[in-house]
């Protein structure tokens, strides 16, 4: 079964066989996070990827993930289809992004053999479900950690992910544009047409999420846009304003890429201590279980951080061909690892929260690995900053997503801290919104 532990290799045109294959040396997760993780040697995989999937069952009743010492958690919502990302309005309702990948546009083809098995691969993790295509108004009136009311705020959207209100204007990044709407407050529909701000880089979409930030004046918007590929196997041409964070003006749609090189920045916030942008990156794959680690990063404007041609600074991929040694030498290491494969999708930094000690800090939402042995990721961690910077290990704050069979239970993406200070995780696989705060009475 796809559950299963498998080296998955082509031998004939539509066989596939299991193979014997080189994951790289055996390492605790641990070597792949903090400031200076260990980097093995590169094991390529060779034309067809490891897989190990953990096939998607969703939540039995009564079921929830496991918390930290001293927390507790319980359903803000539950039932929702596929939620991806949140967003918190100033009044407290709570914005859900229900969605998933668009169809991939007639000509670009399905990506052959490996292509239909990834897709079949990534069916049974439960991505790539034709995609809801709406963003979920939630409202918690009596402050119970239970919302009342789950109205469909905006529908017929284009795989929506990002969100950002500026003053009375809501912008929302489908997969190829970025939309705003009129917004008033206390509003839990929106029926006005939308208005294109700009587009945004589609096509082939091998990462369609398109994250969104607004700087703290709201002067601009920050949109992460994933690459097309893995390691840009379908040549750059495919990769324009992509892997990178791009700055749009929302007053005229004016665009520019303000870092690159960064394979798929999703999470990203505003470090309060220094004021820089920060956001999470999903590396590379097929390198070997403990390459490449996701990673978390202050973002600088005009910076490039390594890919496709490097990883993690000015480590070569020796599949990159032809390599430009000139961008290498200009690679900025990131700030800290966060594991391979871990899908290190949400992030979100926290001052003061009802969290216990889990203060002053940054949270991760790990979606989990498909293709590592063991599997990583399938929690929320909290990473401790001091002055603005990262320090130690990880520490679990949400878990008990993976069942002891293997199976997810639930994959954690978004996660943002409300104003009641509760922290939230959208759960996709789990069609749920997770609240976790500090139990009572302790």
């Amino acid at each position: 079964m796809a559950a299963n532990i498998v080296c998955r290799s082509l031998l004939a045109a539509s066989l596939i066989g299991l193979a014997a294959c080189d994951r790289g040396p055996e390492l605790p997760e641990s070597a792949g996070y903090g400031p200076n993780p260990t980097l093995p040697e590169p094991h390529p995989t060779g034309a067809f990827p490891y897989v190990n999937i953990a096939r998607a069952v969703g939540w039995r009743a009564h079921e929830a993930p496991t918390t930290a010492s001293g927390l507790s958690v319980q359903a803000l919502a539950s039932g929702l289809d596929h939620p991806r990302w949140l967003y918190e309005l100033p009044n407290g309702d709570i914005l859900v992004a229900e969605t998933d990948a668009p169809p991939t546009p007639e000509g670009l083809g399905s990506g052959g053999i490996k292509g239909f098995f990834t897709r079949f691969f990534m069916n049974e993790a439960g991505a790539q479900k034709p995609s809801a295509n709406r963003i979920t108004l939630l409202r918690d009136a009596d402050g119970d950690g239970v919302a009342e009311t789950k109205e469909a705020f905006l529908a017929n959207l284009n795989s929506p992910f990002g969100m950002a209100l500026i003053g009375d204007e809501l912008y929302v990044a489908n997969a190829d544009a970025l939309l705003r709407f009129p917004y008033k407050e206390g509003d839990t529909h929106i029926d006005a047409e939308p208005e294109k701000v700009a587009d945004l880089p589609a096509g082939r979409n091998y990462h369609w999420t398109k994250s969104l930030l607004a700087d703290p004046v709201g002067s601009r918007l920050y949109v992460g846009v994933g690459s097309n590929s893995n390691v840009a196997e379908h040549g750059m041409e495919e990769e324009q304003d992509r892997a990178a964070i791009l700055e749009i003006d929302p007053t005229d749609g004016s665009s520019r890429v303000f870092a690159s090189g960064l394979r798929n920045p999703v999470g990203m916030g505003w470090n309060p201590a220094t004021g820089e942008l920060w956001a999470s990156v999903n590396e590379r794959d097929e390198l070997g279980d403990n390459l490449v680690p996701d990673y978390m990063t202050s973002v600088r404007d005009g910076a490039f951080y390594g890919w496709p041609y490097s990883y993690y600074g000015q480590h070569v991929d020796p599949r990159v061909q032809p390599q430009n040694a000139e961008l290498v030498k200009m690679a900025i290491r990131p700030d800290y690892a966060l594991g391979s494969h871990t899908g290190s999708l949400g992030f979100t930094f926290v001052e003061e929260a009802d969290l216990g000690p889990f203060q002053q800090g940054a949270f991760i939402g790990q979606h989990g690995s498909w293709n590592r042995s063991p599997r990583a990721g399938y929690r929320v961690i909290f990473v401790k900053f001091d002055k603005g910077v990262p320090v130690g290990q990880p520490q679990e704050v949400l878990t008990g997503f993976l069942s002891e069979q293997g199976e997810a239970r639930g994959r954690p993406v978004g996660v943002i801290i409300d104003k009641r200070g509760g922290l939230l995780v959208a759960d996709d696989v789990g069609g749920a919104v997770w609240r976790v705060a500090s139990k009572r009475g302790e």
